[in-house]
């Protein structure tokens, strides 16, 4: 053998003594982890997925009992159904959602799970999930306001929203004052004492309330043409992370995970 093949081959066999050496292991080609591989996601906590999420956002994120009990919720049991999956805790980062993405930019947390809408400008920033909820997005006002029935209706009008929410850019773009709120909690009682017109959120959130709480005193006013798709988001650097749950989210839909997931909640499966 030629001294250069025998330089190769020490070469290679070197190679193969550093990778075995390391413990690591490739990721699939998917980019999810392959069983039992121990790929690292980068985690906030190893072997913990942090989670953050509002907690009093119902019917996604929210304690049942009266705001007593365990948190709960459709976005809640999605994620903690994906952990399962990868064979991961959870950890769950109650925070508001004005300093939600914030808080993810810092590391404090490796995804949200609170009906996150797949937008433009949010996916120029941070990376989404496959979508595991569609909904329209409503105009909610009181049930003897007739003033309303369209978005170009809510030209002068006082609209309740979370600033940093996707549904805050649409009453803005449709001329909307807008009134600041935490939530759609707040949202809705300004609402119906009057101190605003309207306020902007996805279809599913009203349906709910007015299941559990009604009569509300409150109605659905316009739609909008087309249904937001909501998906966990991650900064730019979970790649592996994101294939992983995406991987997760598919096996939920062909169990059925998924859509008896959104039967409870529901009445209906909203994940496609």
């Amino acid at each position: 053998m030629s001294r250069r093949l025998i330089a190769t081959a020490v070469l290679v066999v070197g190679a193969f003594a550093l990778t075995a050496c390391s413990g690591s292991t490739a990721p699939s080609e998917s980019g999810a982890p392959s069983e039992g591989s121990g790929a690292d996601f980068g985690l906030v906590k190893d072997g913990t997925l942090t989670v953050a999420t509002e907690g009093t956002y119902r019917p996604f994120s929210f304690h049942g009992d009266g705001g007593t009990g365990e948190l709960t919720g459709f976005d809640v049991e999605i994620i903690q159904a994906v952990a399962e999956k990868l064979d991961l805790e959870v950890e769950f980062q109650e925070t508001q959602w004005d300093a939600i993405f914030a808080g993810l930019d810092a590391g404090r947390f490796d995804v949200i799970a609170n009906q996150v809408t797949i937008n433009d400008e949010r996916e120029a920033k941070y990376l989404f999930s496959a979508p595991y909820t569609v909904s329209p997005g409503v105009i909610v006002v009181a049930e003897d306001d007739d003033s309303i029935s369209s978005f170009d209706d809510l030209d002068g009008k006082t609209a309740a929203q979370s600033l940093t929410s996707n549904w805050n850019e649409l009453a803005v773009e449709s001329g909307a004052k807008v009134e600041a709120v935490e939530g759609w909690a707040q949202a809705v009682e300004l609402l119906r004492q009057g101190r605003v017109d309207a306020t902007i959120n996805d279809k599913l959130t009203f349906l709910d309330y007015e299941t559990t709480d009604g009569p509300t005193g409150l109605k659905i006013a316009a739609e909008t043409e087309e249904a937001g798709e909501q998906a966990f988001a991650f900064t730019k650097d979970k790649e592996a992370l994101v294939a992983a749950i995406d991987e997760a989210l598919e096996e939920l839909r062909a169990d059925g995970t998924l859509a008896e997931i959104s039967e409870k909640y529901f009445g209906a499966d909203v994940t496609e």
